[in-house]
């Protein structure tokens, strides 16, 4: 069994953080914000949101209090399913929108593929990747790029590569054998 490195997979989340301004005389009832931010925990996730919530709603840490914080849990993560996901990400040069599709039994597990393939073909951090939108793609038609869209033929197979023979009984099973064991039919 090969040893992995944790640091290799991030185990993110997915939160969502409500957060206002503080009541005040002229504004006793302040509007309630709600995002989905996605972090490896709780305080992260916090973080995230007032990195946003400063940018997007004006409203500063100081001014502020963070209403509910609550872990969202993908039900059915036993298939694989295609998520589409709208990202903004700032590069050297300035800022760039992109789409991206990814196959993984959960959006957590999406999200973690596209930081990790982020970080490899462009170089770009964590910190700076922005997630607009994900959708999850159930229909075949709804699939833009032809690397996932290969996997909705109907008639598409997958070679079995490790492959071990048993004996068909267990009179015949032996523990120890002199020759090495054939793992690939040919």
């Amino acid at each position: 069994m090969v040893k992995v490195d944790p640091t290799l997979s991030m185990k993110l989340r997915q939160y969502q953080v409500a957060g206002r301004k503080f009541p005040s005389d002229t504004d006793p009832n302040p509007v309630i914000y709600r995002m989905r931010i996605f972090a490896i925990d709780e305080i992260r996730a916090k973080s995230r949101f007032w990195y946003f919530t400063k940018r997007l709603n004006k409203i500063k840490t100081a001014h502020g209090e963070i209403v509910s914080v609550e872990e969202i849990i993908e039900k059915n993560t036993d298939h694989v399913k295609t998520y589409g996901i709208s990202i903004r990400y700032e590069t050297r040069n300035g800022i760039t929108n992109m789409y991206r599709e990814y196959r993984d039994t959960s959006l957590c597990g999406a999200i973690g593929r596209m930081y990790q393939d982020m970080a490899g073909r462009h170089r770009a951090r964590a910190e700076t990747i922005h997630i607009i939108s994900t959708t999850a793609l159930n229909v075949s038609s709804k699939v833009k790029r032809s690397n996932t869209a290969q996997f909705y033929n109907s008639k598409i197979k997958f070679p079995l590569l490790h492959e071990t023979v048993r004996a068909p009984c267990k009179s015949l099973r032996s523990v120890f054998v002199s020759g090495r064991p054939l793992t690939r039919s040919h």
